[in-house]
């Protein structure tokens, strides 16, 4: 199984070294894919989605010089800046800084960007989802302790650690997860409960059907 599917209701921890590495749409950049996956429940869109299609997918974007982002009709974006000195995203009438440590930023797919490190490489989280059958919302938070994560039926959450370590202590069986890593935690047709153990800071994303 390749890190960017997500089969059914499985949770699981996907490991920074299982990501895949790839070209980005327009084969102007590299990207590695963490995980995608759909909503089952999710509403219909107009046009029928095909089996491969994702409502939801995570990558890390590598950034060494400026260039156009590709364009995902239909998708909204979210970016958080995970190392380097910065991005500025700018075209389109559009100017946006993504700033140390972990500033983050929403825009739709269709606005064409153009992406310039603003003091050599980047690496920058890339959410994307369906804006016809998906709401989405994420938070940038410490792990201090336990953290206890309610995930509601038909509902998925993605845990990427930014930094530190951590421990699932519940009966998932998920067990470590370490900097770089990121859990894909789906609740299917039950409400669960999942709780983090350990120290550092976490990108918390929540994904709901529409």
């Amino acid at each position: 199984m390749d890190s960017a599917s997500v089969i059914g209701n499985i949770a699981r921890v996907i490991p920074s070294f299982a990501y895949d590495r790839i070209r980005w749409r327009n084969g102007l950049g590299w990207t590695r894919e963490v995980a995608q996956g759909r909503l089952e429940s999710a509403s219909p869109v107009a046009e029928a989605l095909p089996s491969d299609a994702w409502d939801w997918r995570l990558s890390i974007a590598e950034i060494d010089a400026e260039a156009p982002f590709s364009r995902f009709d239909g998708i909204e974006r979210e970016q958080m800046l995970l190392s380097g000195e910065g991005l500025r995203l700018h075209g389109d009438g559009i100017e946006q800084e993504l700033r140390p440590p972990h500033q983050r930023w929403r825009f739709r797919g269709e606005d064409a960007l153009v992406g310039s490190p603003l003091d050599g490489r980047v690496e920058v989280a890339n959410l994307m989802w369906r804006r016809e059958r998906v709401d989405t919302t994420s938070w940038h938070r410490p792990l201090v302790g336990p953290m206890v994560i309610f995930i509601e039926p038909g509902s998925t959450w993605l845990v990427h650690l930014i930094a530190g370590q951590g421990m699932f202590a519940d009966a998932s069986g998920l067990g470590r997860i370490e900097a770089g890593d990121t859990a894909v935690l789906p609740a299917g047709a039950t409400r669960l409960r999942h709780v983090l153990e350990g120290g550092g800071e976490a990108w918390l994303m929540r994904l709901q059907p529409r």
